[in-house]
């Protein structure tokens, strides 16, 4: 900072003309011009304007304070005070009087260039305008330094630092006599209030009371001057810092009678300080600390600075590097030192420099940076010095290289094995120690080398398939135990006891391996560095590895997902078989060639028996491991020649190549029968049974799809004259297949069109003879076709989704005729309804049923809904919540032909059924059988142990109606009381029916 600046003493002022300058006013014009000029050449002026900017100066005033022209002229006048004495009241009433064209004289200080001060008798002269305005300042001055009187001079300090400084006059005892104003505004006191108050009170209250400050009194009061920085406490307990000078005045015995405090607020001044401490503190911190390299040289480009980051980077120490040029430290890597050549040449441009190097440490390990220098110029464009921040960008370039090389090549569809040749040769050309090599493992648990362009090649024909284990070399131990082995010297390595010579004859002596792991952590290869001599790997070579063992994972796995894609493509992902779209290709090229070789190929259907019954009844999952004990099966029978494949469901196909015409026929029987052995599925015992259909090229067609579709028809042939047959295709079949189109399209139209009605068959009690209640059966009557059998078109309905509407169309049409008829007065007591399992897996089944008896005004009672065995134990979880919600709504429930599905007694316990319907096939041979009326009655028997309703189906004569009350069955239909009628039929028939037995 420049010295203090005041005015010492107070300036005169006046705005009349008085002195030099009334004097100079009354002179002639040439007079003044000659006075002028005596002025110009022996006094120092000054010329400024009325903002404060100086216009000129003469030589004297610039010899004066030391500054050139061009270094004044255009700046303020400020520039010649002393920041403090710019921010003074002072100064502003300076200007105030000038702009008042007051002049004004006195004795001032200014300060130099150099920043020493010197006195000055000065004469200020305003210039003003026509307007009364100030237009500039003529200032005229003599140095008077060396004649200045040294008591004038003492007062004048005096009085500066009486207006500048805060002073305070203190007694012996600590009591405060007197202070001056700067002393009080700093310390917030009027006088009044401070005066008489000991000093203490500006002290914080624990260095009021401590031995350090009564010592402190003492020294001084013994005459000792103190100077520093104190704190202080303000009046309103704020704290300052005072930077002061405790002066005493002794008396003759050199005890102080007063003592003199002069100082400054210097509260500001600490506080930036501190700050530019702590930031010193923290660049220096950040420099230091930062990951990043920091090198500074001077204009000679010799290393004047590096940060610890530099040492750690790169390995160099201070006593390495300070004063060296940078290219010495790198001489042994011409490549680098160029580079520093051309970084050199920019700064000189005063351009900066950009680049990314692999450059090589004091201990000749590689590491890759990205280095951005700036130059830093004088003003006249010199460098003078140059900053380079290098970070170590190895990870990320290693990374960058190595993918660029893998991706690039896959992106090419280039195969695995060039994919990691060309990852193995990067490798080596950034790390020419290394001799890198990638094996796969296989399945079984074998090496197969993938890449290992370096290695010798009887070394790598020696390794191929050799078994993983705890003690086979590096690879095979890394992929056997899931962790990296370093072998830094295979002489002594246990892992390697059994494989030494084999690796040492060829010239390998240490060998570093790491597994590749896919996604899922099976270790699907091993990434291997071998050397040349004994060491172990360096860091360089782990970064090499991280980045090439995902890149390793990705080419290996990527090639295994094609594989997949590829079999989910073309393979069926249940049993591993052809699917449609591989299937038609293959039997395509077999046609073809059958076609160029004049042979034959015959092309078989297979459909599965009750496929849908063990799906519903033993669920999904059994019915998938049925499908692969087929598909098994099939594979077992077909030669190397034929094809075996999946359609979809439960439907195969199998193409027989290049057989003998005279045995097809056995052919078939024989893959038929071993089809239809028994076999365990999910510990249930099944007898499973397949529908073949078979079309031979050329004779039933010349293309695929033809013979597909041609053994299509003849399966469906097959299966309707009996489950488990094979048929040959014929074109009556042909016809059957298309009368069977025509019947389902009219099914279509029918449900559409109102085709359908209900009839209504009638269920007596036979403890009373009572009309139990009516089961509604549908009747389709055809306009072309006539009348329809449900055994025609209910499975019909079955396979083309239509089933689940037909149950619906039955449920309301019931409804409506059950409350037709209590409209009417006839008293019929409920409807039965059969529903398919469809029916039930619709979770809006109870809302449907709910919303009938609400529109018809029924009773949940009223209507009773009948499902088979394989409904009650369909696996679907929607099945089991509909029939508990419909349970819930009290609707009853009947098992319909119970005895004849696969279901176990304990679901009887378990499921809410009201009702079991023995089935009509145990009522037809009752009579005849002992055996079939013992199983009738044991039925009997468990419907009456757990309180169920027995109702016989198929009742037919006399004998069986007998037998039935005699057992105690509790309902009987069938034809013996009266055949399925329309509704206006049933209506008579109740009218005259009568509650008693029938006539035998």
């Amino acid at each position: 900072m420049g010295s203090q600046e005041s005015f010492v003493g107070q300036f005169d002022h006046s705005s009349q003309p008085h002195g030099v300058q009334g004097d100079f006013q009354r002179l002639r014009e040439d007079e003044r011009e000659a006075l002028l000029g005596a002025l110009w050449r022996s006094m120092a002026i000054l010329e400024f304007a009325a903002d404060g900017t100086i216009l000129d100066a003469n030589d004297n005033f610039l010899a004066m304070l030391g500054y050139q022209r061009p270094e004044v002229v255009g700046q303020h006048h400020r520039m010649l005070c002393d920041p403090m004495y710019i921010e003074t009241e002072d100064y502003q009433r300076f200007w105030q009087h000038l702009r008042q064209g007051e002049v004004i004289s006195g004795t001032l200080q200014r300060r130099r260039m150099d920043g020493t001060i010197v006195w000055l008798e000065a004469l200020c002269s305003p210039i003003l305008d026509a307007a009364g305005q100030l237009r500039k300042v003529i200032s005229v001055a003599a140095d008077i330094s060396s004649h200045i009187d040294d008591s004038r001079h003492s007062n004048n300090v005096l009085s500066a630092l009486n207006r500048s400084l805060g002073v305070v006059e203190l007694s012996p005892d600590g009591k405060i006599l007197a202070a001056n104003r700067n002393y009080l505004k700093t310390m917030e006191y009027i006088a009044e209030d401070l005066v008489g108050q000991p000093h203490s009170t500006l002290c914080s209250d624990d260095y009021a009371d401590s031995e350090e400050y009564a010592a402190f009194w003492r020294d001084v009061c013994n005459g000792r001057f103190f100077s520093g920085r104190f704190p202080r406490r303000t009046r309103s307990g704020r704290t300052i810092w005072w930077e002061a000078t405790y002066s005493p005045l002794l008396n003759q015995q050199g005890k102080a009678e007063r003592v003199i405090c002069i100082g400054n607020d210097v509260t500001y001044r600490v506080t930036r300080e501190k700050s530019d401490r702590e930031h010193l503190h923290l660049l220096s911190l950040g420099i230091n600390e930062t990951d990043n390299a920091v090198l500074i040289t001077d204009e000679q480009n010799r290393i004047v600075f590096h940060n610890t980051g530099f040492t750690r980077m790169l390995g160099f120490q201070s006593q390495q590097t300070i004063g060296k040029l940078p290219r010495e430290l790198f001489a042994s890597h011409p490549t680098f030192v160029k580079s520093i050549e051309r970084c050199h040449g920019e700064l000189l441009q005063g351009h900066s420099f950009h680049t990314e190097e692999l450059i090589y440490d004091l201990h000749e390990q590689p590491v890759w940076i990205s280095a951005v220098v700036n130059p830093i110029l004088d003003p006249v464009g010199k460098l003078i010095n140059a900053v380079c921040v290098m970070t170590d960008i190895t990870n990320t370039k290693v990374h960058e290289v190595l993918q660029y090389r893998v991706l690039n090549a896959m992106a090419r569809d280039s195969s695995l094995g060039e994919q990691m040749n060309l990852l193995c040769e990067e490798v080596e050309r950034v790390a020419p120690e290394v001799i890198a090599s990638v094996l796969r493992v296989d399945e079984q648990g074998r090496l197969h080398t993938l890449a290992a362009p370096s290695l010798p090649e009887a070394y790598t024909r020696a390794i191929e398939g050799i078994q993983i284990g705890p003690l086979v070399g590096s690879c095979g131990s890394a992929a056997y135990t899931g962790q990296s082995v370093v072998s830094e010297d295979i002489a002594t390595d246990p892992h390697w006891a059994d494989y030494k010579e084999l690796a040492l004859s060829h010239g390998l002596h240490a060998c570093w391996s790491t597994p590749i792991k896919s996604a899922d952590g099976k270790v699907i290869g091993t990434f291997g560095f071998y050397y040349r001599q004994p060491r172990p790997p360096s860091a360089f070579h782990h970064l090499l590895v991280d980045a090439g063992l995902h890149l390793c994972a990705l080419a290996i796995e990527r090639e295994a997902s094609r594989a997949r894609i590829h079999q989910l493509a073309f393979y069926d992902s249940l049993t591993g078989l052809p699917n449609r779209s591989l299937l038609l290709v293959q039997a395509g090229q077999a046609i073809a060639a059958a076609e160029r070789n004049r042979n034959t190929v015959a092309v078989m259907f297979i459909d599965l028996d009750r496929f849908k019954q063990v799906n519903d009844s033993l669920g999904h999952q059994a019915g998938d491991e049925l499908l692969r004990t087929v598909a098994t099966r099939l594979q077992s029978q077909a030669r190397r020649s034929d094809i075996v494949g999946r359609l979809s469901g439960d439907e195969f196909v199998v193409v027989l190549t290049q057989y003998d015409t005279g045995h097809l026929g056995e052919v078939v029987k024989r893959i038929q029968e071993r089809l239809a052995m028994p076999c365990h599925i999910n510990g249930t015992p099944l007898n499973p049974s397949a529908s073949i259909g078979v079309a031979i090229f050329p004779d039933n067609g010349h293309d695929i799809e033809t013979l597909l579709h041609r053994a299509d028809i003849a399966m469906y042939q097959a299966k309707a004259v009996n489950r488990g047959r094979f048929s040959f295709f014929s074109e009556e079949m042909n016809s059957l297949a298309q009368e069977r189109l025509a019947l389902e399209s009219a099914l279509r139209d029918a449900l559409r069109g109102g085709s359908f009605e209900l009839h209504f068959q009638p269920q007596i009690n036979l403890h009373d003879h009572s009309l139990h209640g009516v089961e509604a059966l549908a009747r389709w009557h055809d306009p072309q076709m006539g009348q329809v059998s449900p055994g025609r078109f209910i499975p019909i309905a079955e396979e083309c989704g239509l089933i689940g509407e037909l149950g619906k169309w039955a449920l309301e049409e019931a409804c409506f005729q059950l409350a037709d008829w209590r409209r009417r007065g006839i008293q019929v007591p409920s409807v039965s309804v059969n529903l398919s399992a469809t029916n039930f897996h619709d979770l809006e089944l109870p809302q449907f049923v709910t919303g009938l008896l609400r529109r018809y005004s029924l009773a949940p009672t009223d209507l009773t809904l009948e499902i088979t065995e394989t409904v009650l134990m369909d696996t679907n979880p929607s099945t089991n919540q509909t029939i508990a919600a419909v349970h819930a709504l009290g609707i009853p429930l009947a098992m319909d032909d119970f005895g004849t599905g696969y279901s176990s007694l304990g679901y009887l316990r378990k499921l809410p059924v009201s009702e079991l319907k023995l089935d009509q096939s145990f009522v037809r041979d009752m009579a005849k059988d002992e055996a079939v009326s013992a199983l009738t009655n044991a039925v009997i028997r468990i419907g009456e142990s757990l309180k169920l309703t027995v109702v016989a189906e198929g009742v037919e004569d006399a004998d069986q109606y007998r037998l039935l009350i005699s057992q105690g069955c509790d309902v009987a239909q069938g034809y013996y009381f009266s055949r399925p009628m329309s509704a206006d039929q049933l209506e008579h028939w109740v009218r005259e029916y009568r509650s008693a037995a029938p006539v035998e």
